[in-house]
This record gives structure tokens, sequence and C-alpha cells, in this order.
């Protein structure tokens, strides 16, 4: 798949908002003890990456009521649903200055990930969490993600790169007062 920029300015990929909030101090203090054990932008990559998948639980996994859509809200909470965990691997990694796009996949509802740019190309990066039957994993070499879409049943991988999440996921996002009632609103489609 031939993945689109939505914007083809690579700044737009670095930079802060009120979702991927990587000015904000819980943001730059968890990203510095992350970058203090990377050798280099890959190393922290993947360390930011095993991070969010590994330490920040996916709330419908461990039955968080909880809606989160900061990056900061996330890491502070420690939850989150893939959108929301896809925020805050982006912020971590443009708090080191990596160019991060925050991509989308269609199932049943939308779901989310992450695009990093290393060596002049994208790699879609899944940092839902794993649980059995689900094995992501950071990879530069072929994608490891969370799923995979079955064209035949009408699932797909939006090929668009967004600098900024999709307005209708941070809407649905912002909308929910408690995970059961996001399930209920999550866009089946972008």
């Amino acid at each position: 798949m031939e993945m689109i920029q939505q914007t083809p300015d690579l700044s737009a990929y670095l930079a802060a908002d009120e979702v991927i909030d990587h000015h904000h101090p819980v943001v730059r203090k968890t990203a510095a003890r992350l970058a203090a054990d990377a050798d280099d932008s890959y190393s922290y990559a993947r360390l930011a990456f095993e991070f969010v998948r590994d330490t920040i639980p996916h709330s419908q996994d461990v039955g968080d009521p909880r809606v989160t859509w900061r990056a900061s809200d996330v890491l502070e909470q420690g939850t989150g649903i893939c959108y929301a965990k896809a925020h805050a691997l982006a912020a971590l990694l443009r708090a080191e200055d990596i160019p991060t796009a925050l991509c989308y996949q269609k199932f049943d509802v939308v779901h989310g990930l992450v695009a990093v740019r290393f060596n002049g190309a994208w790699h879609r990066q899944d940092p839902r969490g794993n649980k059995p039957g689900v094995d992501a994993r950071f990879s530069l070499d072929g994608e490891r993600l969370a799923f995979e879409p079955d064209a035949e049943s009408g699932e797909l991988d939006y090929p668009v790169l967004y600098a900024e999440p999709h307005p209708v996921v941070l809407a649905a996002l912002k909308a929910a007062p408690v995970r059961p009632y996001l399930w209920r609103t999550l866009p089946a489609a972008l």
C-alpha cells in the first residue's frame, strides 16, 4: 500500500497540538526517561512503542471505563483505546523529533495506529497492546500490526497519513463520558 501524506509539509508531523501535546511536562518527562536508555532515534522509537504497547493497557482489554484522548492524559491515567494510545505514542516520538503520523484501518469500526518516518519512508506501527491472538511488534522491516484487514469482508487500510487526529475520531472520543458509551459511537468508516 502506498501511503499518502495528508499534508506534504513534514514539519506538520512534528507539531504539538491539543491532542498530541508533546510540550506537556508528563510527555517530556516520559520521553526523557525513555531517551536515557536509547542509543539512537531508532532504539528510542522502539522503546517508546514498547512502553505505550506494554505499560498502558487498552481500556477495553482491562475493563477500564475511562475515555482518554489527549496524549498527556493517556500517560497520566495509564489507559486508552487504540486511538488514545496512538496519540500518546505520536507525542512521545514527536517529542524526540521523529516525524509521526496517525493512520487508520477499517474493521467493524475504525482502528487507530501510527506511522513513523525513518530513512525516507513511512512505517506503520500499532501500539494497541498485545493479547491472545494479537502480537504487534515495532518493525521497519515489514509490518507487524495487531490486525490485518480482510478485503473480502470489506476491511481495509486507509492510505492517508494524518498530522492530526481525524475529526470524526476525535469527536467520538471527546463526546464519550465513558468507554461503554464510546463503544456505541465509534466511527464505522472515515
